[in-house]
């Protein structure tokens, strides 16, 4: 696979800044292992603060808990990389902002903390509506840590482009 450029992410923010503008959206970002990558391109954006409310980084279980209220029993049972943690991820940073579009990023960036189940390059994603339905997506990356993290921001851009045109 070739490698995600800066140019690559930087134009599919501009596109979702154009579908969330149309609908007169906000968007909120709840990020793990990207670290902020999403929000930092969305910012990139000149003008993104009309569609672009807030970015909230939960890389610990705790912060997931205390900044957008994802259930400790939830992480204890499911891991913090999965479905159900994204889900909660996502709804918790509607609930916990202004946008009416959000996208929850968990995974496993490497090189270390894989297993079997869940290997390097693993990650979770949501994306949450208000009065809709919440939809998820798991993906099996390869690459590095900087190469994993470049393709999760991507369909997280993807996904979020998807459902506001929707």
């Amino acid at each position: 696979m070739p490698k995600l450029s800066d140019h690559d992410l930087y134009q599919l923010s501009e596109h979702l800044a154009s579908c969330l503008l149309d609908r007169q959206w906000l968007l909120a970002s709840a990020e793990s292992c990207t670290g902020g990558w999403l929000a930092k391109c969305c910012t990139d954006i000149v003008g993104s603060s009309a569609w672009f409310d807030r970015g909230f980084v939960t890389y610990s279980n705790r912060a997931k808990h205390e900044l957008i209220h994802v259930s400790s029993t939830t992480t204890e049972q499911f891991g913090a990389v999965s479905e159900q943690v994204a889900i909660e991820m996502a709804d918790g940073a509607l609930a916990n902002s202004s946008a009416d579009i959000t996208v929850s990023i968990t995974g496993i960036a490497g090189p270390d903390g894989g297993s079997n189940d869940k290997p390097v390059g693993t990650v979770c994603f949501a994306w949450a509506q208000k009065n809709s339905a919440i939809t998820t997506a798991i993906h099996h990356f390869s690459g590095n840590r900087d190469s994993v993290r470049r393709q999760a921001v991507k369909i997280a851009l993807e996904g979020l482009i998807k459902n506001a045109r929707d």
